[in-house]
Parts: C-alpha cells; structure tokens; sequence
C-alpha cells in the first residue's frame, strides 16, 4: 500500500510546475543540453525521490544538477556528486552498484531513499527561499509515506539540514531548542510525536554535500563519506525507540 501512495506521489511530483524560474530553466537545458550528452534525450521535469517506501534512511540533498539528474530523470545520478555519493553507499553496503549513471542501470538501494527538498534543477544550483517553500510540502508528504520505518535522516550540506529540521518538526517530530546548527557529522535525536504508535525517534546526521568544491578541495574526504553513511547504516540497523 505504502509502495501505491509512494508512487503516486512521485509521478504528481513529476508533474508540478508551481516555481515559474525552475521551470523555464529545466526545460531549456533539456531543449539546449550538455555537448557530451547532446544525442540524450533530457528527463527535464521534476526529479521524484529514489527508493523504497519502507527505507529506514533518507538522504536530504539540495537540488537536482542541470546535467545530472535533470538528465537522467533520478537523484544524484549522472554527476560527479552522484558518483562520489553512491561509491560511498556502496562501500558502506547500501547500494548494489558503486556507480549510478542512467535511471535504468539496475542500481538498487537497500533501506534507502534519496530525496531533496527543490525536485527541480535551479539556476547556478540556487534555489530562491521562495521555491523552496513552494516545494515544502512535497518534502512532508514523502515523510508521512515514510514514517513508520524510518529512524536516520542524512542532510548533505547546511541548507538540507534546514529543509530536513523544517520537515521532520512539521511532520511532529520534536526538534530540539535551541535548533540545532549544521556541522559534518554532527548528530541530533529528534523524539518522536507524543503518544504517537506508528512513529519512532529519528536521528538526524549532518554531511558535507559531495559537491566539486568540497570533494576537489579536499573538505570532504571519501572516508568522511563513509563514516557518516556507516553510521546511518549502523543507527537504522539498531533501530529506536
């Protein structure tokens, strides 16, 4: 039933035209493309999450990349960022596969979910305040879907940390006071809503986003990867109460 209302969700998803700027923009760089991919076919709609709907871990990122999942139609695939992500979750074992290039490479996820809180490729990777909220509730409904199995939320970088603070506390879960701040591997215990039985706890981890410059520079590190992505796997292996 859960995997029905899951995939409902993602072909309304795939539908939405709410943000006038992201929509011109996607479709012009599907019309106009990449030289190195101007014989493809571009998705250039709305990215909807990847992965099941019983995933104990869900993945916050940012935006789909113009090039990259605007492309290929499924999150963090087809992309630099998306090759160092998914290598990481295939070392930590939560991937089949160490690399996602096209939607129909047979890449599978094992208690995961990758999502972002802008399903639409912005300008300069910049979604306004404005798109964002606009794109909030999709974020909400996918946690409702999610909720009865889910323990780990992994924000990569400090504006998924926000999105995903914003959507677990709408969603009921109680967000600490004062907010937390992002860090790389911080960690934070969202309690469940009070007297809820089909929720538990949630932890929330903290990732610097495999963007070029924080995995060029140095700043991120594939060990730094795993060590958060295996501490989500270990947390949701655990469970909470």
């Amino acid at each position: 039933m859960d995997d029905d209302r899951l995939a409902r969700l993602d072909a309304r998803v795939s539908r939405c035209r709410r943000c006038p700027r992201l929509v011109a923009w996607r479709e012009q760089v599907a019309r106009e493309r990449r030289a190195a991919f101007a014989e493809e076919e571009y998705w250039g709609r709305p990215v909807p999450g990847f992965g099941a709907a019983d995933a104990r871990i869900l993945l916050v990122g940012l935006a789909p990349a113009a090039h990259g999942a605007n492309r290929t139609g499924r999150m963090f695939t087809g992309d630099r960022s998306g090759d160092w992500l998914f290598a990481s979750l295939h070392r930590v074992g939560l991937a089949a596969l160490p690399t996602s290039t096209a939607a129909d490479d047979g890449q599978h996820l094992f208690g995961v979910r990758i999502t972002a809180p802008v399903h639409c490729a912005p300008p300069a990777n910049q979604p306004t305040p404005e798109e964002r909220a606009a794109c909030a509730p999709w974020l909400d409904a996918e946690l409702q879907i999610l909720a009865p199995t889910l323990r780990v939320v992994v924000a990569l970088g400090a504006i998924g940390w926000a999105e995903a603070l914003g959507a677990l506390g709408r969603a009921g879960w109680q967000v600490p006071r004062p907010r937390p701040r992002f860090a790389h591997a911080a960690e934070v215990l969202l309690a469940a809503p009070p007297r809820s039985r089909t929720r538990h706890g949630v932890v929330l981890l903290g990732c610097y986003h495999p963007s070029q410059h924080n995995t060029f520079t140095g700043r991120l590190t594939p060990e730094m990867t795993d060590a958060v992505l295996g501490r989500a796997r270990a947390v949701s292996a655990a469970g909470l109460e």
